[in-house]
């Protein structure tokens, strides 16, 4: 069954009442403790200070003496630190619901990219550190040291299988790496690292002094490991498992709004039950057949109803354009909602909405979305030509629905500046502009989302206008 364009128009101008009430309802489910986030980042310091300590207790202090049993105990501590930090990668995007509604996916990235660097870095300083300490105690070549290292001690050659695994995430998770390859490849070796992690495992059982010599220790490394096996199987598996067969999401229509923007209808059973708020994004698997399951990024553009999802995506030259081509009752499997890009965050009574590009799609379903009055929501809309300006003709109706304001800000960009404004506003300085469009800027919660430089420009403005950082809202799709 198709959505025709008059459904379309009456959907953006008029929610019904139940749809209004459903929104309202998911706007609270998805609020944000602030004590949430304090939380997860005192359990993050308190996990590193519980691994110090049992490495104390197990007598890493007194084993700092001579030149070998010093690198040897140093070795050990690194390594319990390593993989401390690596389960704590897993434990950050494990899609835990607290963890994820107190961080975002955006800041959580950042997160899982900086403590992966340092679990590595660590890892490497353990296997330096414990050839050369072992070596310098046996008396031995650090050569033929690590030789029998990895083909004598128990579980040795599946931490070697394990490391390897993760020196391959590691130097594709570098940012040069990362730019030349397409997502999907990145994304698939980067799910290496759960086989990398889980082949070490033998080897800390069987050959950790820290894990055979202390019931504390014992008990806590186990509990660790299991936390972070439980976190995948039941969020990134089980939950999306489930959503995908109770909702039995279906296409139903693919419309082309711009020569290189395409938007997707789905349709579902029980919607009303799938936590979801205008602003987020899901992560989408269409079952076409070859290739169906590399999962993709793509934020709702139209506030979720009792039975239909809308998802708008650009043509950006990977498996996004197969989406154009995508045929009535295609299945559709989903994994989500996430993001923090969406009004439970929202502080304030006035809201302002930056968007560039198809960055427009969370904040045109969050300007139907968002409850308001006349004059409180603004939307600032930003595109290269008036070719790209995508929802238009949606974005007037909502405007006039409800009283929001929006400005169109079109034409090539600033060439002799990073801005956020097109070259005919280039006389103004970025917070003039934002000054002029909103000049009670700084009373407004602030949601951005565009391309990553575009979104640096303007949040800046942003703050030189006088926004708090903690009302300035952004969610970046860059990895």
């Amino acid at each position: 069954m198709s959505v025709t364009a008059e459904q379309r128009a009456r959907r953006a101008a008029e929610p019904s009442a139940d749809q209004a009430a459903g929104m309202s309802r998911r706007g609270s489910r998805r609020a944000v403790r602030g004590w949430w986030r304090d939380g997860v980042g005192a359990a993050t310091w308190a996990s590193v200070l519980v691994v110090t300590a049992l490495w104390v207790a197990g007598g890493g202090l007194q084993d700092l003496g001579s030149w070998g049993p010093r690198l040897t105990s140093l070795g050990r501590l690194s390594a319990l630190l390593a993989s401390d930090l690596l389960l704590l990668q897993v434990l950050l995007m494990a899609r835990i619901p607290v963890v994820e509604r107190a961080y975002g996916q955006d800041e959580l990235a950042r997160k899982h990219r900086l403590v992966g660097f340092w679990s590595f870095n660590l890892l490497v300083a353990h296997i330096v550190a414990i050839i050369i300490g072992y070596a310098a105690q046996d008396r031995n070549n650090v050569f033929l040291e690590a030789w029998q290292l990895v083909v004598d001690y128990p579980g040795m050659l599946l931490a070697v299988a394990g490391t390897v695994l993760l020196v391959m995430v590691t130097v594709t998770s570098i940012r040069k790496a990362r730019r030349k390859l397409r997502y999907e490849s990145w994304h698939l070796l980067h799910l290496y690292a759960y086989l990398g992690v889980g082949l070490a495992l033998p080897h800390q059982l069987w050959s950790g002094k820290e894990f055979m010599t202390s019931t504390v220790a014992t008990v806590y490394w186990w509990s660790l490991w299991a936390a972070a096996a439980a976190a995948v199987v039941v969020w990134r598996l089980g939950v999306p498992l489930y959503r995908t067969l109770l909702h039995d999401l279906r296409v139903i229509d693919v419309v082309r709004e711009t020569p290189d923007v395409v938007s997707v209808w789905m349709r579902g059973r029980h919607l009303d039950r799938l936590p979801v708020a205008a602003g987020q994004f899901l992560t989408w698997r269409f079952l076409t057949g070859p290739g169906w399951s590399r999962g993709h990024p793509y934020s709702l553009s139209a506030a979720p109803t009792g039975d239909t999802l809308r998802i708008s995506v650009k043509d950006l030259g990977d498996d996004s354009h197969v989406l154009s081509n995508l045929r009535a009752g295609t299945r559709v499997v989903v994994e989500g909602p996430y993001g923090r890009l969406h009004g439970g965050v929202r502080t304030r009574r006035k809201v302002t909405l930056l968007g560039s590009g198809v960055g427009i799609t969370p904040l045109r379903a969050l300007l139907e979305d968002l409850p308001q009055g006349p004059g409180d929501v603004t939307l600032l809309y930003r595109a290269s030509s008036a070719q790209d300006l995508v929802f238009r003709s949606e974005i007037d109706a909502l405007a006039e629905a409800n009283g929001a304001r929006v400005f169109y800000i079109v034409g090539p960009r600033v060439s002799d500046r990073s801005s956020w404004l097109p070259h005919t506003a280039g006389h103004l300085s970025d917070v003039q502009a934002l000054h002029e469009l909103v000049p009670d800027i700084e009373e407004h919660d602030v949601y951005v989302c565009g391309a990553s430089a575009w979104m640096d420009a303007a949040r800046d403005a942003a703050l030189a206008a006088g926004v708090p950082p903690a009302h300035i809202h952004l969610e970046r799709f860059s990895w």
